[in-house]
């Protein structure tokens, strides 16, 4: 063994560490900036589109750059990719920070999110290739899924302490100081490493995820505003079905594809990613239209907002390890359904909530919401590997990271153009009642969980898995 790779052996769990860092401060962000909202449109006078657009960006832009991030970290060197993503993520922060105005704030998140975009599926790469025994493998992506967890729930608690204490810039400012020791960090102990075969990239097919993804928020969003019949709005919609019918077919033509849409022959696969789309848009939209409730109609401080949310954040970090283990046991089926079960519940206790909605009824609602979060993203990622083959399980999993992200990006969309209809209810102790609309939205979504949970984990479904893992196997012996 070399010396650079016995140094990474003995420093493994301390690169663990650092790429778990990573993990935390990209997640956070897609929710930390949920209870800044209301800040955030007092000091920059934004409407309701503009406030989806400030967490949109960020998903959209990290959903479309998922892929070729991990690509680009196996061709030109991952630990090289990672510490450009984590300055790029440091720089756009410091940007959100200080933008003045809408347009550069919404600009500075989509930057913020292409380093993020770098991180994460680079991050992960890096841990499989520092972690050589198998069951200390085990142990780090356990621990690595714990941080997933973490990151869901602390977003919003740690929003409402540094915008009531120090001023909603900061929730972008405290990523500055971890980023550059995670930097640090890497230069001394990240050992570089290369794919032996990179995939090709694939330039075109990124252009078409992103035409059409940004077509189809542009079109959901300003959907209200511009008029659904009118000719902007019919013409987005119209772009974003003809990129997604391009991507498709050029994609299918493609040796080494950026997404490879035979694996939606397994129905396991194709059922995870609904399940990513459904779970994360109804968890997307459930933070959207709650930290607005919450500051807006019962007139909290961003304080109290986070704390209310307590209950969520706990149960979404106490189940999601606990759930990881069980389904060793039992299955994902369960889980699944138990997942969709209860964050219809959750959405399902808020359809009537008005201005002085009882507190049990709140909790209530939150516990089981965090509850059905912390059941569903473990057997999401275990479904989407089912029966691939080892060499295509980085790429089945990044499509998975990358649906959930889209999930939420379509998710907010929609259900700020719902609540959008309410005129001026929205910055106002009308917003209670804008706001059931919302919540039977995410209860849709809960419902579709919780079919295609029952529906994609039967013992045929799974068969078609191995069919699909057997189509898939020869080319990689052949590569």
């Amino acid at each position: 063994m070399s010396s650079a790779g016995a140094s990474s052996d003995n420093h493994r769990w301390v690169v663990l560490a650092v790429c778990c860092l990573s993990l935390l401060i990209v997640n956070v962000d897609t929710t930390i900036v949920n209870v800044a909202l209301p800040a955030i449109h007092r000091s920059l006078h934004v409407t309701i589109a503009g406030l989806q657009w400030v967490v949109d960006a960020y998903t959209l832009v990290l959903g479309s750059f998922l892929m070729l991030g991990g690509s680009t970290g196996d061709r030109l060197g991952r630990r090289r990719v990672f510490q450009t993503g984590l300055v790029t993520f440091v720089s756009g922060s410091a940007l959100c920070a200080a933008a003045p105005s809408l347009g550069v704030l919404i600009a500075a998140r989509a930057f913020q999110a292409l380093g993020g975009a770098m991180l994460n599926p680079v991050a992960l790469s890096i841990v499989r290739n520092v972690f050589h025994d198998p069951r200390e493998r085990a142990r780090a992506l356990g621990i690595w899924s714990s941080v997933f967890g973490l990151s869901l729930g602390l977003g919003p608690v740690l929003g409402g302490v540094l915008v009531t204490g120090v001023g909603w810039p900061f929730v972008f400012l405290v990523n500055v100081p971890i980023g550059l020791l995670a930097c640090l960090l890497t230069a001394i102990y990240v050992p570089e490493s290369r794919a032996e075969n990179p995939r090709r990239l694939d330039p075109v097919g990124q252009v078409l995820v992103i035409l059409a993804l940004a077509s189809l928020t542009y079109a959901i969003i300003e959907g209200h505003a511009d008029g659904w019949a009118s000719p902007t709005i019919l013409g987005f919609f119209g772009a974003a079905v003809v990129a997604a019918g391009v991507l498709v077919a050029y994609e299918l033509r493609r040796p080494q594809p950026l997404i490879d849409f035979r694996f939606f022959r397994s129905v396991p696969f194709s059922g995870a990613a609904i399940s990513a789309v459904c779970a994360f848009g109804a968890y997307g939209a459930f933070l959207f239209l709650n930290t607005l409730y919450l500051q807006e109609a019962r007139g909290l401080s961003a304080l109290a907002a986070g704390l209310y949310t307590l209950p969520l954040a706990g149960f979404t970090i106490l189940l999601a390890p606990i759930t990881g283990r069980v389904i060793g046991h039992i299955g994902t089926r369960r889980p699944l359904m138990a997942a969709g079960a209860a964050l219809g519940i959750g959405a399902l206790l808020l359809t009537g909530v008005t201005a002085r909605t009882s507190l049990l009824v709140l909790f209530a609602a939150y516990v089981t919401f965090g509850a059905g979060l912390g059941l569903v993203n473990p057997p999401i990622t275990i479904t989407a590997l089912a029966g691939m083959p080892p060499a295509q399980a980085g790429v089945a999993g990044a499509i998975a990271s990358s649906t959930r992200q889209v999930g939420a990006t379509i998710g907010i969309a929609l259900v700020g153009a719902i609540v959008g209809t309410g005129g001026g209810a929205a910055f106002s102790t009308r917003f209670a009642h804008a706001t059931h609309a919302g919540w039977w939205l995410i209860f849709g979504y809960a419902v579709v969980l919780f079919g295609v949970g029952a529906l994609t984990t039967t013992r045929r479904a799974l068969e078609s898995a191995q069919v699909t893992a057997a189509r898939l196997a020869p080319e990689q012996v052949a590569g």
